[in-house]
């Protein structure tokens, strides 16, 4: 495809949005989308595009980086309408920022491996905090939005960066048991919201400690839900085949059915 169609492409996508939130023409429904209503169906968008990759279904991913696409286009349409920005300023800002970020690749610095690259994208990416939204804190531009596993690990992150972080996973090691002793604690006291807390605690060392053994937390998590939702299965199958319903057995025998199940080999 030219670049030629692309532009007509995009320019019809916009032209179609235009249309649809036209207030004496366009769909009601359209029309009436604040970018407050909208966002949830963002993120949805973003999740799908993310599972259409998983499942390696790339006639998926076609028709959900176009929804995806079409979340962009709605949003800067309603910008446009409230005299903020159009599509044409976003596709310039990504543009600038693409070139500003990649002085290896469109000016004359040179960084010869992938962990220097990333080094300088933060110092940069920190740099624009300061000058565009006032940064003051290091912590400050990691969206309230995000999963909250994947937000944890931005803020340690974060924190890792200006000297805040343990010299090793030994500590971190100690510090969970410490927050298990704390939970336990809490549960024994029967202290609701204290036990809400340490909950959230143990959960957050967690993720320090996946973070520092260069895992990711929410991956991590997506990888054991995976493994135990295909065990989970495979324990009601298994149970189906014996002409036995799963829930009506006892709790020993699902035991002894889930530990069959972790015998097998995993694919």
């Amino acid at each position: 495809m030219t670049a030629n169609a692309d532009h007509d492409s995009i320019s019809k996508l916009l032209q179609i949005m235009e249309q649809l939130r036209d207030k004496e023409n366009g769909c009601p429904w359209d029309v009436e989308q604040t970018f407050e209503t909208i966002a949830p169906y963002t993120i949805e968008e973003a999740y799908e595009v993310v599972d259409r990759i998983e499942h390696n279904d790339f006639d998926g991913l076609k028709n959900e980086l176009g929804d995806l696409l079409l979340q962009v286009v709605f949003h800067s349409q309603m910008a446009k309408e409230l005299g903020l920005f159009s599509f044409d300023d976003v596709v310039a800002a990504i543009s600038d920022k693409m070139i500003d970020r990649h002085p290896h690749v469109f000016a004359t610095e040179e960084r010869t491996s992938i962990e220097e690259q990333t080094l300088a994208w933060e110092d940069m990416k920190a740099q624009e905090r300061k000058n565009n939204e006032g940064a003051t804190s290091a912590l400050d531009g990691v969206a309230i939005a995000l999963p909250s596993l994947l937000r944890a690990q931005k803020i340690q992150n974060r924190a890792a960066r200006v000297g805040f972080d343990w010299p090793d996973t030994a500590p971190i090691f100690e510090k969970v048991e410490e927050e298990t002793s704390e939970l336990k604690q809490a549960i024994e006291n029967k202290d609701e919201d204290n036990i809400t807390e340490e909950i959230g605690d143990l959960l957050f060392v967690c993720v320090n400690l996946a973070r520092k053994l260069g895992r990711d937390a929410e991956g991590t998590l997506k990888m054991a839900n995976k493994k135990f939702e295909t065990r989970f299965r495979q324990m009601e199958n298994r149970a189906s085949a014996r002409g036995q319903e799963f829930s009506a057995l006892s709790l020993d025998e699902q035991e002894a059915l889930w530990t069959d199940i972790k015998k097998m080999p995993s694919d």
